[in-house]
């Protein structure tokens, strides 16, 4: 059986660190706490690990693991792809999950060669229903932006069924709505949340960069953890989005094709 109302999260751990230099501290332990909290059905991640050769070597209690594996609460799975490559290790996108992973894929989103960044599509079997979900991070650049949201809209337009729901959650650092229209447009809502969903800097947040999107399900409502500890752990606060399944449909996508 489905769910009633799926619960879903965004966040951007920051590579499990914080802080510069000498002063940087390993927050990574934390953040796997902070992830079994959120009681989510799904949880996005962006700028997630998988190695690291200078941290490892600074911090003793560096995971063995993987971040994605690592953070993973017992009982869900995880699926990670790289996005950047750098010196001395990489980092991407991640999902977790509590439902079966029927398939997963990733795809190329970098706008120029300064930002290297992708698109995470995990496909999840959810009861009877097929579910799309896409982790994203997109670029500084306002044109960026607006042409990496333009590619995710291609991507569900060309990839995935129209009568399947599809979720696309992350960070999507627009300061105002530009991606928001971009995505209206293709049929893509978010929970119209105002100031209470202010994401950035988690120290005293001033905006929303971070949103899950929906087509095929009605966003409900959000919420946004806070306090001192949520400070700590990452530049980013991390969102949390409840979304139903619409009462009018009663029809099942079937897994097997």
């Amino acid at each position: 059986m489905q769910p009633p109302i799926l619960r879903v999260a965004s966040y951007n751990i920051h590579k499990g660190v914080q802080g510069l230099g000498p002063a940087r501290r390993l927050e990574i332990h934390n953040l796997r706490a902070a992830v079994s909290q959120f009681d989510a059905d799904i949880v996005c991640l962006q700028e997630v690990r998988k190695m690291h050769r200078l941290e490892e070597a600074h911090f003793s209690q560096w995971p063995i693991e993987p971040q994605a594996d690592f953070l993973a609460p017992e009982g869900y799975e995880a699926v990670y792809r790289t996005n950047a490559i750098t010196r001395h290790g990489e980092h991407g996108n991640a999902l977790l999950t509590r439902w079966p992973v029927v398939r997963h894929q990733h795809q190329d989103m970098s706008d120029h060669r300064f930002e290297q960044r992708g698109l995470l599509h995990v496909e999840l079997a959810i009861g009877a229903r097929v579910l799309h979900v896409i982790v994203a991070h997109f670029g500084l650049i306002p044109s960026s932006r607006r042409r990496q949201a333009a590619h995710i809209c291609e991507f569900v337009r060309s990839e995935i069924p129209a009568d399947e729901p599809v979720i696309v959650a992350g960070d999507f650092n627009d300061w105002g709505s530009q991606v928001r229209h971009v995505f209206r447009a293709s049929g893509l809502h978010s929970h119209d949340s105002h100031a209470r969903a202010l994401t950035y800097p988690s120290i005293l947040p001033v905006v929303q960069l971070d949103y899950v999107y929906a087509r095929g399900l009605v966003p409900l409502d959000v919420e946004v953890p806070r306090g001192k500890t949520w400070q700590r752990m990452s530049d980013h606060l991390p969102l949390v989005a409840e979304l139903g399944w619409p009462q009018t449909s009663d029809r099942s996508s079937a897994i097997a094709r």
